[in-house]
Formats: structure tokens, C-alpha cells, sequence
């Protein structure tokens, strides 16, 4: 055996401690961490040795059951921001107050920021621009987590279903990429 065989028996070793119908739970728990998502979390279900299927599926899972949070609480803060604006008037000084315009607010991606921004963030602005919400979507998590994306999605004023809808496909792309691949180098290369 080679040093790397080696280390990958002993970390299954060390998951079989964990009864197996948790095993998976541990999966979708891990990829609710932002940087881990579904893609780190299906390669430590896989190195620790759940069906590549099983392991693919709960990370996945649990990296969509913290976008959905995510992109829920960003919408209802954005919801609470933009009705608190709109239920603002602007009065001038000594004068009657000005009339309530129905104008939809300012997206906040053209908002003059004081610090500067993030390249992640940068580079996901772009790819909003240019590629739309799937774009971004499916471009994103080569920037920054996909909880990341989906909030600044949802902050820019998109709506929740799209997003949701975009950020399940970019989940499922990108997971069952990194799940075929790890296997495949497991199972070829390694010999595991």
C-alpha cells in the first residue's frame, strides 16, 4: 500500500466509529459550512467510504438547506429595507412634505460603496452582468460559496424562486462533478 491508500483506510477507520445511518447526516451537515459545500462534503462521505451516490446526494442537500436560508433571510431583510424606505417621506425645511413615489429603489449593486470591494465579490458582479442570475449561478462558486452568491443575488433585488431555482442547479452541476471525479480518481489512480 502507498502512503495516500494508507491514510484513506485509516479515515474510514476513524467513520466507522459513527453508526451508519448518521454517517450521511454528517455529509449534508458538513455541506451546509460555506467553503466545504456539497463538493467538500461528498469528497469526505466518499474518502470516508458511503456510496458515492449516497454521499453526492446529502451533500448536496444540505448545501441547498443553507442557500434556502440564506436566500430566505436575505429576501425578508431586503423586503424590510426597501418598505422602510418607501414608507419614508422627505419633507423639505419649513415646507409640506414631498409626495411618495412608487419608484422601484436603487438596486444595491449601483450603490457607491466606501470600502472597496472583494475580487470574489468582483468577479461574481461580473458574471451577473454579464451571464444573468444562471450564469452566476453555475460561474459563482468559482468566486465565492454559493451562499454568498445566492445573498447578493437576492440583495440585488432578484426574486427568491429564481435564485433558488438557479443556485439548486448550480448545486447539483457542481456536486455531481466533483462526486464522478473523486470516485473515478478513488477508484483508478488510488486503487481504493
Amino acid at each position: 500500500m502507498n502512503p495516500l491508500q494508507d491514510l484513506i483506510r485509516g479515515f474510514q477507520e476513524l467513520v466507522t466509529q459513527v453508526p451508519e445511518l448518521i454517517q450521511p447526516f454528517v455529509v449534508a451537515l458538513a455541506g451546509t459550512i460555506p467553503f466545504v459545500e456539497g463538493e467538500l462534503a461528498a469528497t469526505i462521505g466518499i474518502l470516508g467510504g458511503l456510496n458515492p451516490i449516497v454521499a453526492g446526494i446529502f451533500a448536496a442537500v444540505g448545501n441547498f438547506v443553507s442557500v434556502l436560508l440564506v436566500v430566505l433571510f436575505t429576501s425578508s431583510a431586503r423586503t424590510a429595507v426597501t418598505n422602510r424606505r418607501t414608507a419614508r417621506v422627505t419633507a423639505t425645511v419649513g415646507g409640506p412634505a414631498m409626495p411618495e413615489t412608487d419608484a422601484e429603489p436603487t438596486p444595491y449593486a449601483n450603490i457607491a460603496s466606501a470600502k472597496p470591494q472583494s475580487k470574489g465579490r468582483a468577479r461574481l458582479q461580473k458574471f451577473l452582468v454579464r451571464f444573468g442570475v444562471p450564469g452566476a449561478s453555475i460561474l459563482g462558486p468559482l468566486a465565492i460559496p454559493t451562499q454568498f452568491t445566492a445573498a447578493i443575488i437576492v440583495a440585488a433585488g432578484t426574486s427568491r424562486a429564481w435564485v433558488l431555482l438557479w443556485q439548486a442547479v448550480a448545486i447539483v452541476i457542481w456536486t455531481t462533478v466533483t462526486t464522478v471525479s473523486v470516485w473515478a480518481a478513488l477508484t483508478f489512480l488510488v486503487g481504493v
